[in-house]
């Protein structure tokens, strides 16, 4: 698959993931429609998250891929600076967000965008506090891994950079480094993905010396670890959570509706898999009944054009 092509799978597949989740927010699993009626526009009578948003619009979390997207081709790299200055851009006027209407915004990343106004270094505004672990910088790291073509560690570095700009803490360094890999291996076609990504950051942090970073990786991927599946906007959660919408998945529509199943933070575990799932099935593979409904498409053109 061309380049462009790998860049349009991916980049719909998490805009239509955080489209179609919009609807579903907030609701614990057990409140959502049956697994087949869900849909861009819910069933008559479901309480929908966000009910003044038109059907078909992406949230904070594509507008910032987007963002990160422009950014890298640009600069032609990951420019902290650039890339702040376009999320406060975001913040103030509605860049990159569908008519300009901006929507669940992210303690987090509302906080980093404070002080990163109040002139505080970009890669220094994300929060590393212990309850500062939520999934603002993952949602939107894969235009990052569509875009680089420097090696492993460069990425991890990369990854790990525009995740401190606004969530700082080392667990959304390592989600957001392996996520990157895991994307790289899908595009490579690696049977096991996830499992080479793992081995592979595992090898970048131990020649590194990066022990903490190991130590978190180490931790939450050994073999046998019993874990909650669960829609949270924890990061951890949402990596898993992603992963296990993924493998249980047999084409791009059972792996969003998978993710939106397990209710919570739909929209943001729906982005994070379905930007995966667009890459692994391509574009062909996502419903051609949700890219119509897709608002905001002329935005996503403009990019991919010069991608």
């Amino acid at each position: 698959m061309h380049k462009q092509n790998q860049a349009r799978s991916a980049i719909y597949g998490l805009l239509i993931g955080d489209a179609l989740g919009v609807p579903y927010e907030f609701h614990d699993p057990e409140n959502l429609p049956p697994f087949d009626q869900i849909e861009m526009q819910p069933p008559k009578g479901f309480v929908r998250a966000h009910s003044s948003v038109p059907i078909g619009t992406w949230s904070d979390d594509g507008a910032q891929a987007l963002i990160l997207l422009e950014s890298l081709i640009i600069c032609q790299k990951f420019d902290p600076r650039d890339f702040a200055d376009r999320l406060i851009r975001w913040y103030d006027d509605g860049y990159f967000a569908v008519e300009g209407i901006v929507f669940d915004i992210g303690i987090q990343t509302a906080k980093s965008i404070g002080k990163l106004r109040a002139g505080v270094e970009p890669l220094e505004a994300g929060s590393t506090e212990q309850f500062s672990q939520g999934n603002g910088s993952l949602m939107r790291v894969l235009p990052l891994a569509m875009w680089h073509s420097g090696t492993d560690a460069e990425l991890v570095r990369d990854a790990m950079n525009q995740s401190k700009v606004t969530h700082g803490h080392p667990m959304c360094l390592v989600c957001c480094a392996l996520y990157c890999l895991w994307a790289r291996q899908i595009l490579e076609g690696t049977p096991q993905p996830f499992e080479a990504a793992t081995s592979a950051l595992e090898r970048i942090y131990h020649s590194t010396h990066q022990s903490e970073l190991l130590e978190i990786l180490q931790d939450i991927t050994r073999p046998n670890l019993e874990r909650k599946i669960t829609g949270s906007g924890y990061v951890l959660d949402a990596l898993f959570s992603s992963k296990w919408a993924l493998e249980r998945g047999k084409d791009y529509e059972q792996v969003v509706k998978n993710a939106i199943a397990l209710g919570h933070d739909t929209d943001t575990t729906a982005c994070i898999a379905g930007g995966l799932a667009g890459l692994h099935y391509g574009s062909l593979g996502i419903p051609k009944r949700w890219l119509e409904q897709l608002r905001g498409r002329d935005l996503v053109e403009q990019l991919l054009a010069v991608f």
